[in-house]
């Protein structure tokens, strides 16, 4: 008795024990349990922690197998353009928490059997520090399982729905529903880590209001370009596989984030531009897309003729199963547009579904190539060859001869005097 209230004492004197103190305190209290129990006790107490173990090894290997033809069957449904690499890390994240879990929880009971009370392992720096790394792992968990999940929702909303340009309006939604549910995580997780660590996170709350305000001031174009982004996309301007050009760049709209927009142009190039300064988008893929011809044929050219082989050419590309599929307007012959110093300029226009106007146009000068030499049709072209020689202005005067029939008037004597003359006030009156 006199034991335990010195002990209390020191307790109380030296304030909460640590964590060495915790461990061989629950050490001595393992073995004193242990030396406490008879045989038989000892039998039956490992027969139910072999039961507990087997039971979370059986439920372990039972969720795997679960767990490995999900991801077989999301992958099989999920299309290929729209796969995240992060899906597996996501994936292994959560099966290594719900090991983590499972294990946890038969230790646990595994020390109940033996009547070892892990729960004061709980208090104190010890209980601080594990509990901060639970946080951790946890909070980075959930980041990336939340982001599997939008990406997942998102491609299957988008997979179900019958409007191509609503399936392309959803998939540019879900990177930013994805960082802003992120986002909060983060937010959380963090407030949580301090909390668990000993800061106390109420005067920060009260204070992120005037960093809030301070932010705000100092980061307006980071505003600025976050509502910017978020009309683009409420109001249906440009989508994630729109063809648009900003300024003078253009490419395919690669992805969407909460400040940029980023293009992929023909050569591969990434050109990122942040919200505020997309002043002007031109959108090359919006419900329909159309490609003009300007054909050059030469004055000698029968223009009647040519604008009806144009035409005819039109309808065929229309009854082909491979292109007439991917026009959605009759074509059109819009004759002759203007008379240049080469030729008679022909203009047509066929109107097709976004980004296959590109195929449709490039299928339609080939075989327009074979049809004028086909029916006599001459195109009308710069010919190419070595350019003029240049003379020097100095051998010229000297070997050019004068013109016999040209006669040089005398000059009058009188302004002949004045241009002799130097300037009054001028450069001339000074040595």
């Amino acid at each position: 008795m006199s034991v335990t209230n010195a002990a209390g004492a020191e307790t109380a004197a030296y304030g909460q024990p640590s964590a060495a103190e915790k461990l061989i305190t629950l050490g001595r209290e393992a073995w004193a349990a242990l030396a406490r129990l008879d045989s038989r006790e000892v039998a039956v107490n490992l027969a139910l922690s072999a039961v507990v173990v087997l039971a979370a090894l059986g439920l372990i290997a039972l969720l795997r197998r679960l767990f490995d033809r999900w991801l077989a069957r999301f992958a099989t449904d999920t299309p290929a353009d729209v796969k995240d690499p992060r899906t597996p890390r996501a994936a292994g994240l959560s099966w290594l928490l719900l090991r983590l879990a499972i294990l946890g929880g038969a230790l646990i009971l595994v020390a109940g059997v033996w009547g070892v009370d892990l729960s004061v392992l709980g208090g104190g720096a010890l209980g601080a520090l594990l509990r901060a790394i639970g946080v951790i792992i946890l909070a980075v968990a959930a980041i990336e399982i939340a982001g599997f999940v939008v990406d997942h929702l998102v491609a299957g909303v988008a997979k179900r729905s019958r409007d191509v340009r609503r399936a392309a309006q959803v998939r540019t939604l879900g990177p930013l529903i994805r960082g802003f549910i992120q986002t909060v995580l983060v937010v959380v997780s963090t407030l949580t880590f301090l909390s668990e660590i000993g800061v106390k996170v109420g005067p920060l709350l009260a204070s992120a209001g005037v960093v809030g305000v301070a932010i705000g001031f100092g980061a307006q174009t980071l505003v600025k370009d976050f509502l910017t982004g978020l009309f683009l996309i409420a109001e249906d301007v440009v989508s994630v596989g729109d063809n648009v050009q900003i300024a003078e760049f253009g490419g395919a709209v690669e992805a969407m984030t909460l400040r940029t927009i980023r293009l992929r142009d023909q050569n591969g190039t990434l050109h990122i531009f942040p919200y505020s300064e997309a002043q002007v988008i031109h959108n090359r893929t919006k419900t329909f897309s159309s490609y003009v011809f300007e054909v050059m044929v030469t004055y000698g050219s029968d223009i009647d003729h040519a604008l009806r082989v144009m035409g005819d050419l039109g309808d065929e590309m229309r009854r082909d199963p491979d292109f007439g599929r991917k026009i959605i307007r009759p074509f059109e012959v819009l004759g002759v547009d203007r008379l240049d110093p080469m030729g008679v300029l022909l203009k047509a226009r066929v109107t097709t579904h976004p980004r296959d106007q590109w195929s449709v146009g490039r299928e339609y000068n080939r075989r327009l190539k074979l049809a004028f030499e086909r029916e006599g049709v001459e195109l009308a072209y710069r010919p190419v060859g070595a350019p003029a020689p240049t003379i020097p202005t100095a051998k010229l005067d000297r070997e050019t001869p004068a013109d016999p029939d040209v006669v040089e008037a005398p000059l009058d004597p009188k302004a002949e005097q004045k241009l002799s003359a130097p300037p009054r006030g001028g450069s001339g009156s000074r040595s």
